[in-house]
């Protein structure tokens, strides 16, 4: 590929991310109740949070992941949207003090910040709650698909290898030797489980087949695990305006991150094979999987 397409190829990749945000950010303004809907500070709350101008990658993975399976699987974003109901709970409660105790996020004051601790946990609470309310209300789906999307969300969100867990092995893993043990438990976790329940819920939504559902698994673990390692170089290497929450959290709070473990260029370098590997799950696939394949490489490649 020469300079010129690939500048090409990365702005029509801009253009179909920013597209996507817009269609999720649709469906999202529709599920969660108006800001004037009482009662109004629990709305205001959560909508401060979930509007706050996330990149929305889980989402948009599910979506491209249906349409790996399928051309046109009719009302998938809903679906997707609630990979982000999940992720904007969890990330208002990890920003609270008894947490991470910060005071930036997505580029302004952390829903705490703003409303108050109280407010912020129902505020979480809220957003974890309508996602299944979603789910279970989901158009031009069947039953049996309804209770493997919820069981899938449900579990990449909860204690055995799923994000709760991560997020508890994070907090006890605080201070403590970094090994590279400790640092997969926690990653695979607290971040790989809900991005690679994103391309499953993507996959089941169409009706992929097991040897599709087990190939964008695949995918899926190896771009989670890409995007975390990602995650902690930028918060080694970039400024908290550039980030739009605090930069050099981790070092600061003596966190077991990928830098910590195996220094920055040996963690760019795994990145890079991460991406690789995401790129041959996918061999079984058409170009029908190209913007899962563009995405694979956004992820490692971004800046923020």
């Amino acid at each position: 590929m020469t300079k010129t397409q690939a500048q090409r190829s990365q702005t029509e990749l801009s253009v179909y991310l920013s597209e996507q945000v817009q269609a999720i950010d649709q469906v999202l303004d529709q599920w969660v109740p108006a800001e004037s809907t009482d009662p109004t500070s629990i709305h205001k709350a959560m909508r401060y949070s979930l509007f706050a101008g996330g990149k929305r990658i889980r989402p948009i993975l599910a979506i491209a992941a249906a349409r790996a399976v399928s051309d046109a699987p009719n009302g998938v974003e809903n679906a997707a949207a609630t990979l982000e109901l999940i992720h904007t709970y969890s990330l208002i409660h990890d920003d609270l003090p008894a947490l991470d105790n910060d005071d930036l996020r997505r580029g302004r004051p952390t829903c705490h910040k703003v409303f108050g601790e109280a407010m912020a946990i129902l505020a979480g609470d809220s957003l974890l709650t309508l996602a299944f309310e979603v789910l279970s209300r989901l158009p031009h789906v069947d039953a049996e698909r309804k209770i493997r999307l919820v069981e899938e969300l449900a579990r990449a969100s909860g204690t055995v290898g799923g994000m709760i867990g991560g997020q508890v092995n994070d907090i006890e893993g605080e201070k403590k030797p970094p090994t590279a043990f400790l640092l997969e438990s926690i990653h695979r976790a607290k971040t790989g489980a809900l991005l690679r329940a994103s391309l499953r819920m993507g996959a089941i939504y169409a009706g992929a087949t097991p040897e599709e559902l087990a190939a964008l698994s695949e995918f899926g673990e190896r771009v989670g695990l890409a995007f975390q390692i990602i995650d902690d170089v930028l918060d080694v290497e970039e400024s908290s305006e550039k980030l739009g929450k605090t930069a050099g959290k981790d070092a600061a709070q003596q966190k077991i991150t990928f830098p910590a473990v195996y220094g920055l260029e040996r963690s760019r370098e795994m990145a890079e094979e991460e991406r690789l590997a995401a790129h041959a799950a996918l061999h079984s696939f058409d170009d029908r999987a190209d913007r899962l394949r563009q995405i694979a490489d956004f992820i490692v490649q971004r800046k923020t």
